[in-house]
């Protein structure tokens, strides 16, 4: 017996094997398979969070741009290295002061 003679064969009504058809669509549709409603969400949200990714990594590019910008001139690169490596000169003494909030 072939699909199409079971199917014809079946005590349903006609509304009844359009319902199951429509059912079994839907099913495929949401669950099964690359392009389901579940694959659809899972890779929106994979995508949010890849874009929130590149806006954080963004903003530490313009960040680092805007300090090599600074650092091109020959006053800024002796603050910075007077502040975040503690150097100095010959003659002078440094004293750190941490500060209390």
């Amino acid at each position: 017996m072939t699909f199409g003679e079971f199917w014809t064969s079946m005590k349903i009504p006609k509304w009844g094997k359009y319902a199951i058809t429509v059912l079994l669509f839907l099913v495929v549709f949401l669950f099964i398979g690359e392009q389901s409603l579940i694959q659809f969400i899972r890779r929106g949200r994979e995508i949010r969070h890849l874009e929130e990714q590149r806006e954080m990594y963004q903003k530490g590019t313009d960040k680092a741009q805007r300090e090599i910008q600074t650092l091109n001139h020959p006053d800024s690169l002796e603050q910075y290295a007077r502040e975040h490596y503690y150097m100095h000169n010959t003659n002078e003494d440094i004293y750190l002061v941490d500060e209390v909030e």
